[in-house]
């Protein structure tokens, strides 16, 4: 009885919301505000200064600026070209990923080895941990976990509020070698308390890569093969870094901003990439294609795919929206260069998988989606696949649970976000403080007996 009640009070407090909190959608461009932080033609206003990553979209030509092929840089050296470099050599490359952003070198194979023994040996988590604070509050959503995860391991840290550049530095090591094992854990607890599954607890080994560890925990028979582990590899390698502009990364800049500990950085960039505008796009892309594969009953042709596709932007098909998930990015036009990279390594796992036919069919929505967009919409610049077309799409056929899929972006990105912590420690004196313009009108107080 009470629950209904409050319930209709709720009801009423919205509608209370929704009366004095809505703003005339003119305003923002009468005051010429950047809502989002970025113009209508999609540049992002300029917040600050980095060195830790770079975007490339576009190109002077003619003294104009006009899209080009996008690349993307870490520490100033081309992603494309980080990635063959590893793959000649027939490694893993994440680890020497960390090291770059965090100290903005790479680094030689001495330093290298000695860098990974670090990372194997900080892996472990405080004894106990997995029974008093991953079992006994289990969570439907493992970004929470983790978040919840992160914050209590600043009661096991004796100098957890000391902000000094060696001791941030340990806790960021420590927390990136940490985080795949709070993240699968965290799903095995999730497995046991909501699904009656086995809680399976694998300790991680030193010697193992990332990608190679995570697949050991995460299954039963610890078994995987190479191309699994090195395709897994590269997505985290995809996944670590984006330029200071996106949201997570922003957020660790303007918490670290205001002179807090590690552990309530790392936490508020969690919740930032929980959002399913930011983290969760994966999912929507591997949900889409399980919704077209349903409609089209198996008829792959560019005809049924263009229906299709059409449909969804008519708000017709899956969830209504009216988005082709995976295509578009707020800064690339002709080409997001993590899902070139991503997209030759695809097509090997879907041989090994057996699955070339669903393979064709993302190759084929990912050249006619863009050619739909432009032709029915009117957009500022080109659209093209993103990572997050395929990131799912390798996720599933690696066997990995939906529910891991925006931790495992996590487990990519807290590198990024360590990174930008210690640049912004580094370089800032000010707490990070936008504008915000008042439109309110200012009114007399009224006496309660008059309300």
């Amino acid at each position: 009885m009470h629950e209904e009640l409050f319930n209709k009070e709720l009801e009423e407090m919205t509608k209370i919301c929704l009366e004095n909190d809505r703003i005339d959608p003119e305003l923002y461009t009468k005051y010429d505000v950047k809502r989002g932080l970025r113009d209508l033609d999609g540049n992002g206003v300029r917040a600050g200064l980095t060195k830790i990553c770079d975007v490339n979209a576009k190109k002077i030509v003619d003294g104009k600026e006009v899209p080009c092929e996008g690349k993307l840089f870490y520490r100033g050296y081309n992603v494309e070209e980080l990635v063959k470099g590893f793959i000649r050599d027939n490694r893993f490359g994440f680890e020497e990923i960390i090291y770059l952003l965090l100290f903005g070198v790479l680094p030689d194979a001495s330093t290298l080895a000695s860098f990974k023994d670090m990372l194997g040996q900080y892996r472990k988590i405080p004894q106990s941990f997995v029974r008093d604070v991953i079992m006994e509050s289990s969570s439907p959503n493992i970004m929470n976990s983790m978040a919840k995860c992160v914050l209590t391991l600043y009661a096991h840290d004796k100098k957890a509020d000391d902000t000094s550049l060696p001791n941030v530095l340990r806790q960021c090591i420590q927390l990136i070698s940490q985080f795949p094992q709070l993240a699968v854990y965290s799903y095995q607890g999730y497995q046991y308390y909501y699904c009656d599954k086995s809680f399976i607890v694998h300790a991680p080994i030193p010697e193992l890569s990332t990608a190679e560890n995570i697949l050991h925990m995460l299954r039963a028979d610890s078994k995987y093969t190479e191309l699994e582990a090195k395709i897994l590899d590269i997505a985290l390698v995809l996944h670590a870094e984006h330029g200071g502009g996106n949201n997570s990364s922003f957020t660790t800049h303007v918490i670290t901003s205001t002179g807090t500990d590690t552990y309530s950085v790392i936490a508020a960039s969690l919740g930032s990439l929980k959002g399913p505008l930011h983290g969760g796009a994966n999912i929507k892309v591997i949900h889409m294609f399980e919704d077209m594969k349903e409609q089209l009953g198996g008829n792959y042709d560019e005809d049924s795919i263009r229906a299709y596709l059409n449909k969804l932007l008519d708000k017709e098909a899956f969830d209504k929206k009216g988005v082709i998930y995976g295509i578009g990015h707020a800064v690339y036009s002709l080409s997001d260069p993590r899902a070139v990279i991503f997209k030759s390594f695809v097509e090997k796992l879907a041989v090994e998988k057996g699955y070339e036919k669903e393979f064709r069919l993302y190759s084929a929505v990912e050249r006619i989606a863009p050619e739909i967009i432009s032709e029915r919409r009117r957009i500022y610049k080109g659209v093209s696949a993103n990572v997050d077309f395929y990131s799912g799409f390798v996720y599933k056929m690696l066997g990995l649970p939906e529910e891991l899929y925006t931790p495992l972006f996590a487990i990519a990105r807290i590198a990024g976000w360590s990174a930008h912590r210690i640049e912004e420690l580094i370089n800032a004196n000010k707490i990070i403080r936008p504008a915000y313009k008042s439109i309110s009108e200012h009114t007399d107080y009224m006496p309660m007996s008059e309300r």
